[in-house]
């Protein structure tokens, strides 16, 4: 039997706006700009992946992805796919960070993987097929909007609301108070600082919204402030969760070893992709803290590979998957399915997911073989 080599790699670049503008701390989001990457094999059998970057938080653009994504399928070519440990170590070594890239392709091998397997990624991880429920997002914006958002998804039957933060203590305070007086108290609500408060703000704004039944609190200091996410941790009662500050194990261990937080918010885009997202998870299990697989504005197709790894890691118990409700468009085939917020995962072999043809002839579109 020949063994399975890497042929070729399609790279399709392009962007979907956003149904609105959408703002965190970090900035305003009005497009999301995308890679599509393709790996061909000699044995007919093909995988996808994407990347998505947000730059304020991984450090990359559209721009630099490409360029990045052209060298990485050249170092790829002609090796063997199925030997994801030897291939995602080779492209770490060969390029540090830009981990969004990384994972584009990390992505497609699995999905190769589990296509020649006959298996659908979760299975090909070890695990079982799961009925998932995510979160939705509000964006920042005036508190009376925000309650009136709130208050909207939670008439449509949504059962957590993640409610982005991170501007002042007395606006940010306004906000949730306004939030739970709209929807109640059957409503679960996280709140998420994008990095917005220096210590002093976060620990009056967590001790003034103990009383308002938060279940944690999102990356509220700077990614490098491990003393401050230990010393906010020891005075307010709401759990911390780390996001920005945690792209691999070795942060994993930092974070969870040393006190500084609860539970970790696993990303792909972050991570480099699913390899090192397992690591994450399984350094997070042996120190006792449960995770969340978390998203950036991932069309269906990355957030199906994201939903696959929640199915097979249980200690995976948040859902953060709502990236693609904030786009115009829908360019994936297949793939999961989202009926309000739970989410279906479909059972062909891999990933299950396919970019349609129709939004792939608008892109612009390199081919490396």
């Amino acid at each position: 039997m020949t063994e399975l080599r890497i042929t070729g790699v399609d790279i399709y670049r392009g962007a979907i706006p956003m149904a609105a503008p959408f703002r965190i701390s970090l900035g305003v989001i009005s497009e999301a700009d995308y890679l599509f990457i393709r790996i061909r094999t000699n044995g007919g059998i093909g995988g996808w992946g994407e990347t998505t970057p947000i730059s304020q938080i991984t450090g990359d653009t559209q721009a630099i992805n490409l360029a990045a994504a052209q060298t990485l399928a050249r170092l790829l070519l002609g090796t063997n796919p199925l030997d994801i440990e030897a291939r995602v170590t080779e492209m770490g070594r060969f390029l540090a960070f830009n981990s969004s890239v990384r994972a584009a392709f990390d992505m497609a091998l699995y999905d190769i993987a589990g296509k020649t397997a006959s298996l659908p990624l979760y299975a090909l991880l070890g695990g079982g097929k799961r009925q998932l429920e995510t979160d939705v997002t509000v964006g920042i914006d005036e508190p009376e909007k925000m309650a009136e958002q709130a208050l909207a998804l939670a008439k449509s039957g949504v059962p957590a609301i993640k409610i982005k933060l991170g501007t002042t203590a007395d606006e940010d305070v306004r906000r949730i108070e306004l939030i739970r007086k709209a929807v109640g108290d059957g409503i679960i609500l996280r709140v998420d600082a994008n990095q917005g408060w220096d210590l002093p703000t976060a620990v009056e704004v967590l001790h003034r919204l103990e009383a308002l039944g938060i279940q944690y609190c999102e990356q509220p200091l700077a990614r490098w402030d491990h003393a401050g996410f230990r010393r906010l941790r020891e005075r307010t009662a709401i759990p911390i969760m780390a996001d920005e500050s945690v792209f691999d194990h070795r942060d994993a261990f930092t974070l969870t070893a040393g006190g500084c937080c609860d539970y970790l918010n696993i990303k792909l885009a972050k991570s480099g992709g699913i390899h090192t997202a397992l690591k994450i998870n399984a350094v997070a299990e042996a120190c006792g803290a449960k995770c969340m697989l978390g998203c950036m504005m991932e069309t269906r197709l990355g957030l199906t590979a994201a939903a696959h790894l929640v199915s097979a890691r249980p200690n995976i118990r948040f859902v953060d998957l709502d990236g693609h409700l904030q786009l115009k468009e829908d360019p994936i085939l297949g793939g999961a399915t989202w009926r309000g917020t739970t989410i279906t995962l479909p059972d062909a072999p891999g990933i299950g997911a396919d970019v349609d043809p129709v939004f792939l002839a608008r892109c612009e579109h390199d081919v490396v073989s």
